[in-house]
């Protein structure tokens, strides 16, 4: 068999230059190889054999569904649909006898968990192209199915008699879609191997990042979007012994598979999961060395971030493996080493495929004693547990408990109101989540600070606490406070505010209170809100809170009522109904109620922007917010009329992306009254532009005695790749209207110092004086960022220029801080 995989692949690989023809037949001509006749190649469903063209994704699932109609070895379930509205399928692929018991194996997996030893069956989770500009994944898993559905080789039918493998094809389909219909568009009908050809060059923002742009391989822990929730479903519910992760790199590369750089292992991470990685890793050699393949190991990459498909399984008693192809991109292009071609890269995924089946074949059951010892340790007695809410916000605090529970996290209602180093926890909106249970690793992993590290270099973030990204009352307590325990996923509802004649008092602190303000306006409703507290029957309104008066609306009393009833149903707010404008602390018609003003917002996008960062400000927006966002390309700004828009935003971005011209007319804009909103880097070119003025501190290191080999090193280390900091608020500033506390954890990833202004009241942020929450940095770098501005507001005419050294919508899941920019949008007129 393994031989008759090397003749396979070489077939394969074999292109000619002038021409992209791919010879598959050579595969079923092997003299000691049979096959089911009656399952048809792709190349006979398709008409091209996968190499020849890219794999649009429903040319994908068209295929697949073909296999698991024609063979008994498959199964095919759909978990859900994409932005698109894309199927997210999974193969099961067993031999034909297990398929009637799938829902018997699965359920024997729970034994898994209370560290028993389960190795009747060997489960492999197999996953393909989270990134869609990687497509060699893609093509390999098609491949890999019908091989797997067909193959009459015995050695191939015995491991199928007790293994399932979950085959999930395409982990992005959405950006799967976006790059193959680029490459496919542009492609010759004679091979361009020219790599500066648009072929190899996607238009922003590229196919890699699913439908908000948003790189789904960060996304494992935070479960930010559909296809991330569908497949840890499936991995919670099966915990695979291993799950392989499929992507590519640069063309001018060669071939990688983990372990990673043994230093940059996160320390939770056991180092049984590492020598098994090892093990394995020399089947991959193996099967690599038969190609003549070059490739490596351990020398770049890391086992850090649990956020990622690789690293993920690790705190979960799986073994998880990363593979990098050099990437084509196109379908050949010129490399530092010969002319890449998209079957070769095909090759060496379908080669790695085939690896670790064998290999995790025949270290079952090393496998199985390596879960059975894992969640041994994560069983271990405990009395302590964690307790946590988020005070006057039920909607993140239920939000968070719903993550949790999809990660198989035993999580549970306090048994009644309880206070802990003089925090109170609601019996109603906390919740207990014990250290002694069988996830009890990934706790530690959800919610560890760590500011100490063998390394100063990370591939990703070195901190990601979600005590912080949700900025909790978070407490070690006892076990014995737990209650009920939290069964199934829950929505909250607020009970519908009873009908006022007179006026309705609405909560800022509320997480959902913006998308509620804007239906409200959207329905040509006026808005005012408080720049003072006040206490309206006994209950205290925070700074910013919302006063809908009745009287002088575009609706009566009752129709407002009944609006404010069917968006009770929508978001989570606290309206509370008021008879009387003679409230305590300022009055319902005092002066310090200002109107608020309907935005109408545009986001600068295109080349120069980092998608990514665009994308969080559109998902936040557009998804979480219900808000209309117009996204304005900066190659076609001087077609646009930017006095349609309240704010413009600019996310993070890099070089000169506008022309003089145009960045005239964004300040003409600005001056007239605009509001320019900026993030992190964009500061460069808000600083070039004169659009903002303030001191920036630098770094000058001394290099007197670092080597060369050592110099990357150096610099490396002064990079903040993602770390948590603690920053000081004036909550009397409009900004930070709806902040509870003074201090806030905020997720910084920029080395942009900027020093204080001399007026405190135009100080609105500013990092503390020993502000490293957790997380890597470096003493010159920590010493820079201590006491320096973390928001700069300042006036340019009748407009004004906001911006923030940081990103507070950071991968979608760190929403302690999306308020900053929600009052930027909604009160940034007091500002």
């Amino acid at each position: 068999m393994r031989f008759f995989i090397a003749a396979f692949v070489f077939c394969i690989s074999f292109v000619l230059t002038a021409q992209e023809k791919v010879d598959f037949f050579d595969f079923y001509f092997e003299a000691d190889e049979k096959f089911d006749s009656s399952i048809k190649t792709p190349e006979e469903v398709l008409g091209y054999v996968p190499g020849e063209q890219h794999l649009s994704h429903d040319q994908l699932v068209y295929y697949l569904n073909y296999l698991a109609e024609a063979s008994p070895r498959i199964q095919l379930e759909t978990r859900g649909k994409t932005y698109e509205n894309r199927p997210l399928i999974l193969l099961y692929i067993t031999a034909p006898e297990n398929q009637t018991k799938l829902d018997e194996i699965k359920t024997s997996r729970e034994e898994v968990g209370q560290a028993k030893l389960v190795d009747d069956f060997l489960i492999l989770y197999q996953g393909y192209l989270v990134h869609g500009n990687e497509p060699s994944a893609v093509g390999a898993a098609l491949i890999y199915a019908y091989y797997l559905a067909a193959s009459q080789n015995p050695e191939i039918l015995a491991i199928l008699n007790n293994t399932v493998v979950l085959l999930d094809p395409s982990l992005n389909p959405d950006g799967q879609q976006r790059f193959a219909n680029w490459v496919n568009q542009h492609k010759s009908e004679y091979q361009n191997i020219d790599p500066q050809d648009r072929e190899h060059d996607e238009v922003w923002p590229g196919g890699r990042t699913n439908h908000y742009w948003f790189d789904l391989n960060r996304d494992w822990l935070p479960l930010v979007h559909p296809s991330s929730k569908a497949r840890i479903k499936t991995f919670q519910d099966w915990k695979p012994h291993v799950l392989t992760d499929h992507h590519e790199m640069y063309p001018n590369s060669t071939y990688f598979f983990q372990p990673g750089i043994p230093d940059r292992t996160h320390p939770l991470t056991m180092d049984k999961n590492q020598q098994l990685t090892e093990k394995i890793g020399n089947y991959h050699a193996k099967f690599l060395d038969k190609e003549g393949s070059l490739y490596y190991s351990k020398e770049s990459f890391d086992d850090f971030y649990y956020g990622k498909g690789s690293t993920y399984p690790d705190i979960n008693g799986t073994v998880g493996i990363l593979f990098e192809q050099a990437s084509s991109r196109g379908l050949h292009q010129t490399t530092d080493f010969g002319v890449l071609g998209y079957p070769y890269t095909i090759k060496n995924q379908l080669l790695t495929s085939f690896s670790t089946l064998y290999a995790a074949a025949d270290l079952r059951e090393e496998l199985a004693a390596y879960q059975q010892e894992f969640y041994k340790k994560s069983l271990r007695k405990s009395n302590e547990a964690y307790v946590f809410t988020k005070p006057d916000d039920n909607y993140l605090t239920f939000e968070l408990a719903n993550t949790l529970l999809q990660h198989g996290i035993e999580i549970y209602y306090p048994a009644s109101d309880e206070t802990v180093n003089g925090k109170k926890f609601p019996k109603e909106s906390s919740f207990v989540i014990p250290k002694s249970q069988s996830q009890s690793q990934l706790v530690e992993a959800f919610f560890e600070d760590r500011t100490s590290f063998k390394d100063s270099l990370f591939y990703d973030v070195s901190a990601w606490s979600f005590k912080h990204a949700y900025h909790l009352d978070f407490e070690t307590t006892a076990e014995a406070l737990a209650g009920k325990k939290m069964e199934e996923l829950t929505e909250l509802k607020q009970n519908p505010p009873v009908q006022s004649n007179y006026a309705y008092l609405i909560h800022w602190r509320d997480y959902q209170t913006p998308a509620l303000a804007y239906q409200l306006m959207n329905h040509d409703l006026f808005v005012r809100f408080s720049l003072k507290e006040l206490e309206a029957d006994g209950e205290t309104f925070e700074r910013g809170s919302l006063l809908l008066p009745i009287q002088n609306q575009s609706l009566n009393a009752s129709e407002i009522h009944d609006l404010l009833v069917e968006l009770n149903e929508e978001f989570y707010v606290n309206i509370r109904p008021v008879e009387t404008g003679n409230t305590k602390g300022i009055n319902l018609g005092s002066p310090n109620f200002k109107p608020m003003k309907k935005p109408k917002v545009a986001l600068l996008v295109g080349d120069g922007i980092y998608a990514n960062d665009a994308g969080e400000i559109w998902y936040t927006l557009d998804y979480l917010y219900q808000m209309p966002i117009t996204k304005l390309d900066v190659n076609k700004l001087s077609r646009h009329d930017l006095n349609d828009y309240t704010h413009l935003i600019l996310p993070n971005a890099y070089g000169s992306f506008l022309s003089t011209e145009e960045t005239d007319k964004v300040k003409e804009w600005v001056s007239g009254g605009g509001h320019l909103i900026g993030f992190r880097n964009a500061y460069n070119w808000l600083s070039n532009a004169d659009l903002i003025s303030a001191e920036r501190k630098s770094n000058d290191l001394d290099a007197s005695n670092v080597s060369f080999e050592d110099r990357s090193a150096f610099y490396g280390a002064q990079r903040i790749g993602g770390s948590i900091f603690e920053l000081e608020l004036d909550l009397s500033h409009p900004i930070n209207f709806g902040f509870q506390s003074k201090q806030i954890p905020s997720f910084r990833n920029t080395t942009i110092y900027l020093e204080k202004e001399e007026n405190g009241f135009d100080n609105p942020a500013v990092y503390s004086e020993n502000p490293l929450l957790s997380g890597y940095v470096s003493k010159e770098s920590l010493d820079l960022l201590k006491n320096t501005s973390a928001v700069k507001i300042q006036r340019k005419g009748r407009g004004k220029v906001i911006y923030f050294t940081d990103n507070p919508l950071f991968r979608g899941y760190w929403k302690g801080t999306n308020r900053f920019l929600m009052n930027s949008l909604f009160l940034s007129s007091e500002f």
